[in-house]
C-alpha cells in the first residue's frame, strides 16, 4: 500500500506539473508514466546490486569450507532444518558483533558474520543467531522489506536531488521535495514497524528450530553487552550496515543518545534512514529492531 501510494503520488506530481504548463490531461497522464517508470527501474537496479554493496560495506569476504569447517557445518544443518538452500558464508574482520543475511533470491543469499560475533558466542549461541538470520530467508523477509522500502528509496532520492532540480526548475524542485519529505517520514515509519515485526518473527522461528529459548536469549545478551563496551570508533566503522544486523549498533553521542541510522557527518547510511531531527523520537519511532529487553521477554514466552 505504501509503495503503491507513493508511486501514484510521484506520478501525480508529474501530472500536476504538466497541467501547470497547459499540457492536456490525457497527454500529461501518459507522459508522467515515463519518469515514474524510470525511477522504479533505478530502484530495481539498486536492489540488484545491493548485496554486493552491503558485503563491501561490511568488508566481508566469502570463506571456504576448509577455513571454517564447523561454521559451514552449523549453517548447513540449520538451513536443512529450515528447508532452504545453504547460503554463501562471508566473514568480516570486524570486532563489532555483526550477523546479517543479504540478497533477495534464496539461492543467492549471503550470510555475513563478523569475527567479533564468532569470538563472542559459544557454539549453541552461534547456532541460534544463524537460525535467526536464516529464518529471515525462510520468511522471505528480504523481498518483503525490499518492496515496502521502495517508497523510502524514492523519497530519499527526491530530497537528495533538490539542488540539481532547483537549477532547472525551482517550482518543480520544491514540489518534488515536499512530496519526498512527506513520503520519507510516512514510509520510514511503515518500514520501521514492519522491520521490527520481522525481527520478532525471526526470533520465534529460531527458537522453534533450535528447540530452546535459552541459546538465542543468551546470544542477544552477549552481543548487546559487547556493543555497549565497544569504542565509538569501531562502531562507526560498520554503522552503515547496522540496521541489517541482528542487533543495531548504538553510536554514543555527546548526550548519550543512541543513533543507529546516521553517520557522524549526518549522511544517509541506508535506505532505512532519516536525517537527525530528534534522536529520542527517531530511536523510538524509526528504530529497525525492538528493544533487546522486549525481545528477551518474548523469546522467553516462545520457549514455554
Amino acid at each position: 500500500m505504501a509503495t503503491t501510494g507513493f508511486v501514484i503520488s510521484i506520478w501525480g506530481v508529474f501530472v500536476g506539473i504538466l497541467l501547470f504548463f497547459r499540457v492536456p490531461l490525457s497527454t500529461a497522464m501518459l507522459l508522467s508514466a515515463v519518469p515514474t517508470i524510470v525511477l522504479l527501474l533505478g530502484v530495481v537496479v539498486l536492489e540488484y546490486r545491493g548485496p554486493a554493496t552491503i558485503e563491501r560495506a561490511a568488508t566481508a569476504t566469502p570463506v571456504p569450507v576448509e577455513d571454517y569447517p564447523e561454521l559451514h557445518a552449523t549453517v548447513n544443518r540449520v538451513a536443512s532444518m529450515l528447508d532452504i538452500p545453504a547460503p554463501t558464508i562471508a566473514v568480516s574482520d570486524s570486532p563489532a558483533p555483526e550477523a546479517m543475511v543479504v540478497g533477495v533470491r534464496p539461492t543467492a543469499i549471503r550470510l555475513i558474520l563478523s569475527t567479533g560475533t564468532l569470538k563472542a558466542l559459544d557454539e549453541n549461541e552461534l547456532e541460534a543467531v544463524i537460525a535467526h538470520e536464516l529464518a529471515h530467508v525462510k520468511n522471505r523477509d528480504a523481498i518483503v522489506m525490499t518492496v515496502i522500502s521502495v517508497p523510502t528509496v524514492l523519497a530519499a532520492g527526491l530530497v537528495a536531488r533538490f539542488p540539481e532540480l532547483a537549477d532547472r526548475d525551482l517550482v518543480t524542485a520544491i514540489l518534488l521535495t515536499i512530496v519526498g519529505l512527506v513520503g520519507l517520514v510516512i514510509t520510514q515509519g511503515i518500514v520501521a514497524v514492519c522491520s521490527r515485526t520481522r525481527e520478532l518473527a525471526a526470533d520465534r522461528a529460531a527458537v522453534e528450530v533450535i528447540g530452546s529459548a535459552g541459546p538465542l536469549a543468551s546470544a542477544l545478551r552477549t552481543l548487546d553487552r559487547r556493543i555497549e563496551t565497544m569504542p565509538s570508533e569501531d562502531l562507526r566503522a560498520v554503522n552503515s550496515v547496522s540496521a541489517l544486523s541482528i542487533l543495531p549498533l548504538k553510536l554514543r553521542t555527546d548526550d548519550e543518545e543512541s543513533v543507529t541510522y546516521w553517520d557522524e557527518d549526518d549522511n544517509v547510511t541506508s535506505p532505512w534512514s532519516l536525517r537527525k531531527s530528534s534522536p529520542r523520537f527517531r530511536s523510538q519511532f524509526f528504530r529497525t529492531h525492538p528493544p533487546t529487553e522486549k525481545r528477551l521477554e518474548l523469546i522467553s514466552d516462545y520457549g514455554m
